[in-house]
């Protein structure tokens, strides 16, 4: 029996010309950042077909949600999920678009506090640029407490040497759980102010502040923090016109479409479970619209 031929090498030419496109949309992405007439608005995605949706739907960048994604895969959300399923979705999602791509890591999948891996944090932002993205969320959460500000900037510092070391700009989106996790109460704009401090001078490029809804303390933090600033919004949030005036300059759903897509799924088994009744299916793409998406991937279908 012979052996199989071996796969032909990837020619250097087309390395260096994968290389330059993602550095060119690493640029592109930073100056969605920039202030301007709207914010750069994120629907968060969890798989292929989302990201192609919402690239169709007129996205200029695709932002993945960990929690959708660990919930797509069978785990909670909070690093359940095995680093090498998360890493494969990314891929795939990467490969599904030509739009910019920011992944959200977590807490870099390296674990918390005293097990934190340098390696492994090594490794996830390997696998996020080898996936082709140039933006992550990383978190200072992840443990029983929030991680000490020296720490997390250290982390900060790693994930931006990481990425010199290929070449590429990564946009670091330093999210912070000051308010989210309700472990500061009233001093939790304070603490707010200095972490997003220490991660800027570690390399963050903006702040990202879940949990905060409140308009003048997002004006506020805005006003103090010299880098983009991104809030989470949701059913009853504010408008992305009032985030805008508020100086909000990224706005993101989190797992909010996954957790709308689900829903749709509930009504309609509940449907047909029920009474047998196929109206909840109304309105549905059909069969050669969501083939239509793959046909030609990452090429826009209009």
């Amino acid at each position: 029996m012979t052996s199989a031929e071996p796969s032909s090498p990837v020619s250097s030419s087309a390395i260096s010309q994968a290389a330059e496109s993602q550095a060119a949309r690493a640029d592109a992405f930073r100056q969605m950042h920039s202030a301007g007439a709207v914010p750069l608005v994120l629907v968060n995605v969890w798989d292929a077909a989302s990201a192609r949706l919402v690239e169709k739907a007129g996205a200029r960048a695709i932002a993945t949600s960990s929690s959708a994604i660990s919930w797509s895969l069978g785990f909670p959300d909070g690093s359940h999920v095995p680093p090498g399923l998360a890493f494969g979705a990314l891929r795939r999602i990467a490969a599904a678009t030509r739009m910019p791509v920011t992944a959200d890591i977590e807490s870099g999948y390296a674990g918390a506090d005293g097990a934190f891996d340098d390696g492994r944090l090594r490794e996830t932002v390997a696998a996020v640029l080898g996936a082709g993205a140039v933006g992550v969320n990383i978190e200072d959460s992840g443990g029983a407490r929030l991680a000490a500000i020296d720490e997390q900037a250290r982390r900060i510092r790693l994930v931006r040497s990481v990425a010199a070391e290929a070449g590429v700009h990564l946009f670091i989106n330093a999210r912070t759980d000051t308010y989210l996790s309700g472990q500061f109460g009233d001093s939790a704009y304070e603490e707010t102010l200095a972490r997003a401090e220490g991660y800027l001078a570690a390399g963050a490029d903006g702040i990202f502040v879940p949990g905060v809804t409140d308009l003048h303390v997002l004006h506020e933090l805005s006003r103090r923090i010299p880098a983009p600033l991104n809030a989470l919004a949701g059913v009853g949030s504010a408008s992305v016109g009032e985030l805008h005036d508020a100086g909000v300059r990224r706005v993101s759903i989190g797992g909010n479409a996954a957790k709308a897509a689900y829903a749709t799924v509930s009504r309609v088994a509940a449907e047909i479970l029920g009474d047998g009744n196929w109206s909840e299916l109304a309105g549905s793409p059909s069969h050669a619209d969501m083939d239509a998406l793959f046909s030609r991937p990452g090429a826009d279908q209009g």
